[in-house]
């Protein structure tokens, strides 16, 4: 008797399959919900003003705030993600536990993180919190989500740049997450940390509103997931024989 011929190919699996059987996505639009509530919430010029005033914001020059936590910060940004990106081929701690495939899957979330908030950067009208009338420049308040209207200042405010530094590296975490949960959990808690004091830099300096820290520290997260979810099939892929 011949038995059933067993087939090579995967089953159908629809991408929205692929999202939902994801530990994370469930989360990801939970944090969704909760940045919508803040944006709906008004909040950002109160928290503007704490540290800002007619005459402008006094820590937009200071030189701990502006050269050391925000120039030499994102100079050594760019040396991790050189480090990072040379760790694909030469893994070093827990990367080792990693293939090269999904180390290369991980900094491509990395990249396309970063490359999504310069992106959405560019094409934003919105203006920064010193450009603003109240605080001594010539921009009036406009919420980041109207596209089309101009506030009289020079835009590109929306997302915060700045502390993506820090969020892009979340993708690092959500694939360690499968190798050690404690190592992915220290460095969920350093990247987000770091992410939000770089984002706190920004807004005593009158460079970015909270908001703007808060949907770069999602947009990297949702990339991070996103990818994850999507080089999983291409994981299993991997394991057919030839």
């Amino acid at each position: 008797m011949i038995g059933k011929r067993q087939s090579h190919f995967l089953p159908y699996v629809s991408v929205a399959d692929i999202f939902r059987s994801h530990p994370q996505w469930r989360r990801v639009f939970g944090g969704l919900l909760l940045l919508v509530m803040w944006d709906a919430s008004g909040l950002d010029l109160s928290l503007a003003r704490w540290f800002g005033g007619p005459d402008g914001f006094p820590l937009q020059y200071h030189p701990l705030l502006a050269d050391w936590l925000h120039d030499h910060v994102r100079q050594a940004g760019w040396w991790l993600l050189a480090g990072m990106t040379a760790a694909v081929w030469w893994p070093v701690g827990s990367l080792k536990a990693l293939q090269r495939r999904e180390r290369a899957w991980m900094m491509a979330a990395v990249w396309l993180s970063l490359l999504l908030v310069v992106t959405l950067k560019g094409l934003s009208r919105t203006s920064c919190p010193w450009e603003l009338a109240e605080f001594g420049g010539a921009a009036t308040y406009i919420s980041h989500w109207d596209w089309w209207a101009r506030d009289g200042g020079s835009g590109r405010c929306f997302p915060a740049g700045h502390a993506s530094t820090a969020f892009a590296f979340l993708a690092v975490a959500v694939w360690l997450q499968a190798v050690s949960t404690r190592t992915s959990r220290a460095l969920w808690f350093t990247v987000v940390s770091v992410g939000l004091v770089l984002g706190w830099v920004q807004q005593a300096r009158g460079a970015h509103y909270f908001s703007h820290t808060l949907w770069t520290a999602w947009l990297c997260w949702a990339t991070a997931v996103t990818v994850h979810a999507l080089s999983r099939p291409v994981a299993v892929l991997a394991t057919l024989p030839r």
